[in-house]
Formats: structure tokens, sequence, C-alpha cells
């Protein structure tokens, strides 16, 4: 499966477990797909392919989003929900927080849509756990 693949099999869902998807690929140098689920749209989940896996990220805040003086309590508090948050680990890239998931190349539309939502719903629940970290 590629990029291309993947936007097209997203683009015939007309819904998936209720949610609507829009699919949007983004030019560049590694094709990535921008996919949001209908009233989540502050929160696209950029979804790319490889040889090996097909990786799902979202965006959460940025370092300037982050009370300084409570960013070590914040590091230690998204240490804590990697566990209790299914499908779905934190990282920084850049200056950039994000939520990802990462699926096999072989798995089939259904599981794809399904991480998508997951990692959308773990976003919302990610930035409610950590808003008193945030300005």
């Amino acid at each position: 499966m590629n990029t291309s693949d993947l936007a097209s099999r997203i683009s015939d869902l007309s819904s998936f477990e209720g949610y609507q998807f829009d699919c949007q690929p983004i030019p560049g140098e590694t094709e990535v797909l921008q996919i949001t689920l209908g009233e989540f749209e502050e929160l696209p989940c950029f979804v790319s392919v490889t040889d090996t896996q097909i990786l799902c990220i979202t965006y959460l805040f940025t370092n300037d989003e982050v009370i300084s003086d409570k960013r070590s309590e914040m590091m230690e508090e998204m240490l804590e929900l990697n566990i209790p948050i299914p499908l779905s680990s934190f990282a920084k890239l850049g200056d950039r927080y994000v939520i990802f998931g990462a699926l096999s190349i072989t798995s089939n539309i259904e599981d794809i849509c399904h991480e998508i939502i997951t990692l959308t719903e773990n976003a919302l629940e990610a930035i409610d756990a950590l808003e008193e970290y945030l300005v």
C-alpha cells in the first residue's frame, strides 16, 4: 500500500464508525496525507506510508504553549499517560509535542481508520489531561 492508494481507499468510505473522513494529500518530498474527522478539524492526523509501517501523527501543542516552569511536570505526566492511552505514544518533533501511532503496512483499511479515530480521540484526552500545563 502507498499513500495514493490509502488516500483513494479512505476517500471511498462515506463514513466509518460514525465519522466522516476528509483526506487531503500534502505535496512535498515525502507524501503525507492530512486526514480530519468531521467535527475535529482542529486536530488533523498526518499519515505517511513507508516500506515498513504506516505512521499517524497528530500535533498537540508547541513549546510556546507550555508554562515554562511546569515543563518538567508535564513531561512526567506525558510519560505516565503513555500506557493508559491505547494505541498512541507521545513524542516531540522540533518545537511541537505530538501523539502518534503506527500500524503494519499490511493493515486493512478498517484498522487504519480505527487508528485515526483512536488517535484523534486520544489527542483530545491528552490535551484535556495536560491543560494545567498550558498557557
